[in-house]
């Protein structure tokens, strides 16, 4: 049994999901589970949606747009459109309409609700399409496979619940070639949704390979594989055939995009193999990460942050920052769900580096500053370089007004303007 896990680029429009079905196709009667994201910029457009109810403006011309897209990608792709399809389509409509129309709703809990219906409609569409091609294949929820805690927009998975609620799949992979189900959502014990964090549905396909002991998890990208360097950022990159476990870790906890944070824990517990390929060419061997250690590190590896904000944080009195302080600020940071890039202190002050990823920030800052006397700067970038020289840094930090750095034995980081 194998894991796949297809991206948003991926499945943008028809022709994605043809070509998903080709590579698909190749693979049966091999045992496959299909994780699958939602459609092109659909969570954004979803977001959107969020935002316009939450500024009182109407949201309604939005969400007709998104249905529609999804219609159109049905229309291409089915010369006769299943009913089933249709009614399903429309069910998961009607339920965020209902949820968006609640007066009284929790910001976070209903982000969950709204934002899930990208990966619902996505799934059902290719399951639909997949079914018509002659694959023999299931549409799950993912709601009813992963269980998470009640944290909402970056649950934290009951591993226990998770492993007995998976057992279903291996019952349905006896009938069945390939079951297809969501990334990124899940659910609370109380069936309530909730999703893994931005970017999760990586590590929605590590947990299930988890679980079930797959063989292999291959993730589908727009690229040929993990590179040294973002190629929007860097000339001459190179494509790493092979990356160790500790390494990726080590890539996706500083900010590397190509891989989620908490893909490969999960992964490496149960030593499975985790394969970067491009959907674009199959065929490429593509970057392999797995146990292996690897002694020697040929290339320096690069990871640029953009749209960082700088939070200077200092104590009214000029007393020292201290323990007790330290621990206040970072309880507002997990209350805010803000993660922290980089940080450093002083006698008197704390600063740190972090993205307005769920747009939380200046409520944190509000709080932040009852207390505190706090200063920020906006739009700079961080840069970290694993296994660097100092000919590397100087080169790529010429001109640099550099406002914060750090380096350890293999890791060099720099925050500037």
């Amino acid at each position: 049994m194998r894991v796949f896990k297809f991206g948003g680029a991926s499945v943008k429009d028809a022709d994605g999901i043809r070509n998903l079905h080709g590579i698909i196709a190749r693979e049966v009667p091999d045992k496959l589970i299909m994780v699958v994201s939602a459609m092109g910029k659909t969570t954004n457009a979803l977001e959107e949606v969020l935002h316009l109810r939450s500024k009182g403006r109407n949201f309604t011309e939005k969400l007709d747009s998104i249905l529609h897209f999804h219609l159109s990608v049905v229309d291409e792709l089915f010369e006769r459109i299943p009913q089933e399809l249709t009614v399903a389509i429309e069910t998961q409509k009607k339920e965020v309409q209902r949820h968006l129309n609640e007066k009284a709703y929790d910001e976070y809990a209903l982000y969950d609700t709204v934002v899930s219906l990208g990966e619902l409609l996505s799934t059902l569409i290719i399951e639909a399409y997949l079914s018509q091609q002659g694959i023999h294949s299931l549409w799950m929820d993912a709601r009813q496979l992963i269980e998470t805690d009640n944290k909402h927009r970056e649950g934290a998975v009951q591993w226990k619940q998770t492993e007995e609620k998976c057992k279903r799949i291996d019952e349905a992979l006896k009938v069945h070639q390939c079951i297809v189900t969501q990334g990124f959502i899940a659910a609370s014990n109380e069936g309530h949704t909730t999703t893994l964090g931005r970017e999760g549905s990586d590590y929605s396909a590590a947990i299930l390979a988890h679980v079930l002991q797959a063989e292999q998890l291959t993730i589908w990208k727009d690229v040929a594989g993990v590179f040294n360097a973002d190629p929007k950022y860097f000339d001459d990159v190179v494509k790493l055939d092979y990356v160790s476990f500790e390494e990726a870790i080590e890539l996706a906890y500083y900010g590397a995009s190509i891989i989620h944070p908490r893909t490969i824990q999960p992964l490496q517990d149960k030593d499975i193999e985790l394969c970067v390929k491009s959907f674009k060419n199959p065929n490429d061997t593509g970057t392999r990460i797995g146990s292996k250690k690897v002694k020697r590190v040929d290339y320096p590896l690069y990871i640029v942050q953009t749209g960082q904000y700088l939070i200077t944080i200092a104590t009214r009195d000029y007393a020292f920052i201290v323990e007790d302080h330290l621990k206040h600020i970072f309880s507002v940071f997990a209350r805010h769900q803000v993660k922290i890039d980089i940080m450093q202190n002083s006698a008197i002050h704390f600063s740190v580096a972090v993205h307005n990823a769920n747009g939380r920030l200046g409520a944190l800052l509000e709080e932040l500053s009852k207390s505190y006397e706090v200063k920020t700067n906006q739009n700079l970038e961080l840069l970290t370089i694993r296994h660097y020289n100092n000919f590397i840094m100087d080169k790529l930090l010429a001109g640099k007004q550099i406002l914060m750095e750090q380096r350890t034995r293999q890791t060099y980081r720099a925050l500037y303007i």
